[in-house]
């Protein structure tokens, strides 16, 4: 199953996700979505936020990546925080955190836990191009960051930065 239509004892990991991020200070938020889920008619939340299909979601977070950053041509944004659904312990405070590493369209800042690289990451305008260029497979950023100065923001003490595969 799709984890954006994952739900627990705490309910939906997407909407979850889209709260956390307004909580930590996020004025927009943009979902993307597999073409097959959004297809399906299994999409049944109603959230303030922008959707976004990534018609070539097979292929993996890449194809996500690439389609969301591609959703913000021509806007104002100097900036972009890309999250999962799949961290379960993510609070609003690392978003915040993460957001407070921003200094314009350069800004490449990722939260770390206990020194471990994870999510969320802030991707400047500036990088968004060369993000698009490698983001292929399920790789996502892991590449272009690896390649780049980023801004290191310790968040360990405020979550563990674990994803999930399952709901158990």
């Amino acid at each position: 199953m799709p984890k954006s239509l994952v739900t627990d004892e705490r309910g939906s990991w997407l909407v979850r996700g889209v709260d956390l991020l307004h909580a930590g200070g996020c004025d927009h938020v943009s979902v993307v979505l597999g073409a097959e889920v959004v297809r399906s008619g299994s999409l049944l939340v109603d959230l303030d936020v922008s959707l976004i299909v990534a018609d070539d979601w097979a292929e993996g977070m890449g194809a996500s990546l690439r389609a969301g950053l591609r959703s913000l041509d021509g806007s104002s944004v100097d900036g972009a925080i890309v999250s999962l659904v799949d961290l379960p312990d993510l609070v609003p405070e690392v978003v915040t955190r993460v957001l407070a590493a921003a200094d314009g369209p350069a800004a490449l800042a990722r939260a770390t836990y206990d020194g471990r690289p994870g999510h969320p990451v802030l991707l400047g305008r500036d990088h968004w191009p060369g993000v698009i260029e490698t983001a292929v497979g399920d790789q996502g950023a892991r590449a272009y960051l690896s390649d780049h100065d980023v801004a290191l923001v310790e968040c360990g003490d405020l979550a563990s930065g674990r994803d999930v595969d399952s709901r158990g």
